[in-house]
């Protein structure tokens, strides 16, 4: 199986970057992660950083054609699976047949939140 992810245009390929960092990039970048360390082939890609993956996939280019409202855009072995939003934990779970504790925060650790750092 070979899940790719196609996200809007963000500061960095991850999009963990800068003075906000948005917990929800931070909750698929762990996801990618876990999948990475199971063997599972996974790709992220930023239209910013990457955009010829976005004009080398015909069913993405399809997708954005009459505007970014998709993006994130997921693709499992080629098809269009999500659209403008990612994935839940569970819908990983169930489609890679992982238990979703492997994706969700482990007891005792702190929740995760927003933070945002001013000058």
């Amino acid at each position: 199986m070979k899940l790719e992810v196609f996200e809007p245009a963000m500061c960095c390929p991850t999009g963990l970057c800068g003075p906000s960092i948005d917990p929800e990039l931070t909750r698929i970048a762990t996801i990618h992660y876990v999948l990475k360390q199971r063997g599972f082939d996974v790709a992220r890609y930023n239209l910013a950083s990457e955009p010829n993956r976005f004009v080398e996939n015909v069913h993405v280019q399809a997708e954005i054609a009459n505007g970014l409202e998709t993006l994130p855009l997921t693709v499992v072995d080629g098809a269009v699976v999500k659209r403008g939003a990612y994935m839940t934990n569970e819908e990983i779970a169930e489609l890679t047949g992982l238990p979703v504790e492997a994706f969700a925060k482990q007891d005792g650790e702190k929740p995760k939140v927003r933070i945002t750092l001013k000058k």
